[in-house]
């Protein structure tokens, strides 16, 4: 046999074991929903960075977004294609948001956060927005939670010095009253056990933190890592889902519905389309 057959008879080999390995990997999903199932919705260009999404009391006729490039607050319609935004500040790395006691929390990489009253939010022009600087320690940041009930904010970070080498994820707690109040009300860690033995990336780094208010378990998505990782209320890690990148892209934003029904947001390339995808709850 010649050499140049010997090598595409290998090639073909290593490709077909490849492809197998691929095809017998399993994914599964929580308690709940179907991963392999979900309703597509394709957004428009104006949100292919789309990097957070929140709705407001849960109400699904309505959600809010926001992108990583623009100081703007979408908002729409799962589903229809229009979209219309708030402008609320300049260009810049814009990760997350949430609404908490009639008042928009926005995230930027760096640790700053932005807030202004809900009432603004559908304004051309947003008033009475509020930076909140050197809050959060130096580093990089993606993930907000607000818990309306007892008026905290929870900011999860990706990239800190504190955590690097740790196999942890450190949190911080806020207290927001009103758009003009915000103040520190606690800390907290994820330590990543023998759950996340199974993951490609040793380090975790978080991009979205959403709250399943069946449960109360915390659901805390990484794009870098094709996971979604839950935990107990206290933090604990209970179960780590892999996510099939055929489906999850580029997941950056997750976000739950007063009936449950759980929405992540693929930000989109040149390649491919934003989207949004929701996956119906079905009590187990």
């Amino acid at each position: 046999m010649r050499k140049s057959n010997l090598i595409s008879c290998l090639l073909l080999v290593a490709t077909a074991s490849f492809t197998a390995c691929a095809q017998k990997k399993q994914y599964t999903s929580p308690a709940g929903y179907d991963f392999s199932r979900p309703e597509k919705f394709f957004l428009p260009e104006s949100l292919t960075e789309i990097s957070g999404i929140a709705f407001y009391k849960g109400n699904p006729d309505s959600m809010y977004a926001i992108q990583d490039e623009e100081g703007k607050l979408f908002y729409f319609k799962p589903g229809v294609k229009s979209v219309t935004y708030a402008k609320y500040g300049k260009h810049g790395d814009y990760e997350d948001l949430a609404i908490c006691n009639n008042t928009v929390t926005i995230l930027k990489s760096n640790g700053s956060l932005y807030t202004f009253p809900f009432s603004e939010a559908r304004n051309e022009k947003t008033a009475g927005v509020k930076e909140w600087k050197n809050l959060l320690p130096a580093g990089e940041y993606e993930s907000l939670y607000a818990d309306n009930n007892q008026s905290l904010i929870y900011v999860l970070g990706k990239n800190l010095k504190e955590d690097k080498g740790r196999r942890r994820v450190s949190g911080f707690i806020f207290r927001l009253i009103t758009a003009d109040s915000l103040a520190p009300a606690g800390e907290f860690a994820v330590h990543m056990n023998q759950q996340v033995k199974d993951m490609p990336e040793k380090a975790v780094h978080p991009s979205a933190l959403s709250r399943n208010d069946q449960t109360k378990e915390w659901y805390i998505l990484s794009s870098v890592n094709k996971a979604l990782i839950v935990t107990d209320t206290n933090w604990q890690v209970k179960k780590v889902y892999l996510l099939d990148p055929r489906i999850f892209h580029h997941p950056e934003g997750i976000a739950f519905d007063r009936d449950n029904n759980l929405y992540i947001s693929n930000e989109g390339d040149d390649a491919t389309a934003a989207n949004l995808l929701k996956f119906i709850y079905q009590k187990p």
